[in-house]
């Protein structure tokens, strides 16, 4: 569903100017000054999909188990989540955060009769996690699908996100006028558990979009800008055939667009438009949208089926920087890049998990240098044809290193820890799998 039936098999990014090495690096060849803060004491928690009808679906639930550092970073060390882990709550695939500290989970389980609950977890180590006392529901509001992200403010607020069942609606003869749901933005204290606000509202495009069938089918993806003051929501846009009222599978898509609500009101909301940029914003199961060192917002984009995946701009005055683009077909020298999880790791440097036209679903990662606007797979993994990062969720930033779970459905895997700065490739623990499961990410 993720790459829908307009899905484009994604492509690449990554490597900057930096050379890659492989395997166990050491303390020689990295920075002195860490690019990003850093926790000694940092639990690591991996989550693992399960199967439910199909390999790779991780529609059966998830599962968690925290390791130190040390323990994350050893080869010789092995991760069973499935045998050995905690269960947390949610009927499908837990939609998992954590803390910067990687002290605290964050959670809001997904459908079932319980969807759209958040809670909380204590990371205890190993199986042991404490849920909070205090739950609350925000279904009634957002559904009980939301989509939601923690905002990088210090953990102490996440947005979530939902989009109506849109509908069509006519004139007085019975043509077409346009295709449209009802957008709700709440705001959760995630410290307090507790709702903090909420706006519900329709979101129009232009005229002229409305009119051949253009509308907003999902927004997720939610950032907070470097001011603090305004939220950039993403959007994953559909058609309408006027016509005949079907939703059309090839067409000719609009520029990648953007919702922005005024924080912490989450009102007024505007829709931007970038020119450079043409497939959706929304991401899937993790952060698609990131504040970079600059200041200024860097955003993924899918579903693009003629261009593939872009990487694009948002400055501080709120609007698309169609001076910045980059072409990840280009970039990698693919055709059909499509970006199915990413993560900025400071200082202009990130990583992102694609897949492209030539290899199908197989998942591949790749290091972007977003100044030098280039990019290079990463090598010292062991790929895989069965690697699927479609419901890709979670990477560590700690200090220097970037953790990544890197699983094939139905087969053991690794931990992978990259130097930020040199792009130096570490094997890690390794991951014990089981038939049709597979790890999707590190918290």
């Amino acid at each position: 569903m993720r790459k829908n039936t307009f899905k484009l098999f994604t492509c690449s990014l990554l490597l900057g100017a930096l050379s890659l090495t492989t395997s166990c690096s050491s303390n020689d060849d990295k920075t002195a000054d860490p690019v990003n803060p850093e926790t000694p004491d940092r639990w690591i928690t991996v989550s693992g999909a399960l199967m439910q009808d199909a390999p790779g679906d991780g529609n059966g639930g998830t599962m968690v188990y925290a390791v130190t550092k040390k323990n994350a970073k050893d080869p010789n060390y092995s991760i069973n989540v499935y045998a050995d882990g905690m269960p947390v709550q949610s009927n499908r695939t837990a939609r998992l955060q954590s803390s910067v500290d990687g002290k605290t989970l964050f959670n809001i389980t997904y459908t079932g009769a319980n969807g759209g609950e958040f809670m909380t977890y204590t990371v205890n180590g190993a199986k042991n996690f404490t849920q909070s006392g205090t739950t609350v529901n925000i279904s009634q509001y957002a559904g009980t699908s939301p989509r939601w992200n923690k905002l990088f403010d210090g953990d102490k607020t996440g947005v979530a996100v939902n989009v109506t069942a849109p509908v069509v609606k006519t004139n007085p003869d019975k043509t077409y006028m346009y295709t449209r749901g009802t957008a709700t933005v709440l705001s959760l204290d995630l410290k307090g558990i507790r709702i903090s606000g909420f706006k519900q509202y329709e979101l129009p495009l232009t005229a002229q979009e409305e009119a051949q069938g253009h509308h907003i089918f999902r927004l997720d993806a939610p950032t907070i800008n470097k001011a603090g003051n305004k939220v950039i929501i993403g959007t994953w846009l559909r058609k309408t055939n006027p016509t005949t009222g079907q939703i059309e599978t090839t067409y000719d898509r609009p520029g990648a667009k953007s919702v922005v609500v005024d924080y912490p009101s989450l009102e007024n909301p505007q829709i931007i438009t970038s020119k450079v940029g043409f497939g959706d914003t929304s991401g899937f199961r993790s952060f698609n949208s990131f504040l970079g060192t600059d200041g200024n917002i860097y955003q993924a984009t899918q579903r693009d089926t003629n261009k593939g995946s872009y990487i694009v701009r948002i400055n501080q005055n709120n609007q698309y920087d169609d001076s910045f683009v980059i072409s990840l077909d280009t970039a990698l020298g693919i055709k059909g890049s499509y970006i199915d999880a990413w993560r900025y790791a400071g200082n202009g440097i990130a990583y992102v998990l694609y897949t492209s036209t030539a290899t199908g679903d197989q998942g591949f990662v790749a290091r972007v240098d977003l100044n030098a606007k280039t990019a290079k797979k990463v090598e010292g993994i062991d790929y895989d044809a069965a690697i699927d990062f479609g419901q890709y969720q979670g990477f560590v930033v700690d200090g220097n290193e970037l953790y990544l779970a890197v699983t094939p459905v139905g087969k053991d895997g690794n931990i992978y820890v990259i130097d930020i700065p040199t792009g130096a490739v570490t094997k890690g623990a390794k991951l014990v799998n089981k038939p049709g499961n597979h790890y999707i990410g590190v918290f």
